[in-house]
């Protein structure tokens, strides 16, 4: 009697994107570059106006021009993962055991390799100077123009970003909060914590980057591919990855590398991206 042969591992679109970086089949070997500088951004908000506020931190890497990001939960950053990574190939930290450090490891190499340019699909969108609750608006309409839906579709916001939340309303789309830190809206509305469960009851899916941190990004993304629906993200984490989604489950993207809307009052640039239909080809 022979034994069954175990089930092959599951790959992920991302998993297998990442397979292909380390691999050197998306550009140069990854073996051969190494990471200049590694640092972490904290910030702490609270705009005017707002009875709320947040927190950020983010892990970024810096390779040659390039820098790659992935946010955080605020405090879960070992100490000594900044440390572990500046100096580092690139290779290395692709396979790093912590997934913030992949996910930046990838996103430094994409951006390095493939930047936001027109060549590679992208629309640069500037986002004008202002306060920092002006420049937050600005960037969340040029989120939620990427979404392409009749008055009174509900959408399932995924990171909750109040700004977002008042654009969707100003366009007369319904929305389901999600946040795994639960909680309520600015305007007193429950955040829901179980993206997967709410997607069901929801017209559209608009994400935050943050989740392809934390691995809740590919049950997300197999959803909208599996029922046809669009699959906007706002990446600030993973903007040069989550391009190459597209297609793939992935409909649009803005894409938003460091330095961050919140980190400046000057002008600034997103970059959207689009694929011709929902889970289709660009």
């Amino acid at each position: 009697m022979t034994s069954a042969t175990p089930a092959p591992a599951r790959v992920t679109a991302y998993d297998a994107l990442l397979a292909r970086a380390r691999a050197g089949e998306l550009g140069p070997d990854p073996a051969a570059r190494r990471i200049s500088t590694a640092f972490t951004t904290r910030q702490a908000v609270r705009h005017d106006g707002r009875g709320g506020g947040y927190r950020n931190e983010v892990l970024s890497l810096r390779l040659a021009e390039a820098v790659g990001s992935c946010a955080v939960e605020p405090g879960t950053l070992p100490d000594g993962a900044v440390e572990d990574c500046a100096g580092a190939d690139v290779a290395r930290l692709l396979g790093h055991p912590l997934p913030a450090v992949r996910v930046a490891a990838l996103d430094a190499y994409l951006m390095h390799t493939a930047p936001h340019v027109p060549a590679n699909g992208a629309l640069a969108v500037p986002l004008p100077a202002g306060t920092s609750l002006e420049k937050s608006r600005a960037r969340a309409r040029a989120v939620v123009e990427l979404l392409d839906l009749p008055p009174g579709a509900t959408v399932l916001v995924v990171g909750v970003v109040n700004s977002l939340l008042e654009e969707l309303r100003s366009q007369g789309l319904g929305y389901v909060p999600c946040d795994l830190k639960g909680g309520l809206t600015e305007w007193g509305e429950t955040v829901v914590t179980d993206a997967l469960d709410a997607a069901g009851r929801c017209d559209a899916l608009l994400v935050s980057g943050m989740t392809l941190g934390n691995g809740t990004f590919e049950p997300l993304r197999e959803h909208a591919l599996r029922r046809g629906k669009q699959l906007v993200v706002f990446a600030q984490t993973g903007s040069a990855v989550l391009p190459r989604l597209l297609g793939h489950g992935v409909s649009a993207v803005c894409a938003e590398p460091y330095p961050f809307f919140w980190l400046d009052g000057g002008p600034g640039t997103v970059h959207r991206y689009r694929a011709v239909r929902p889970g289709g080809a660009r």
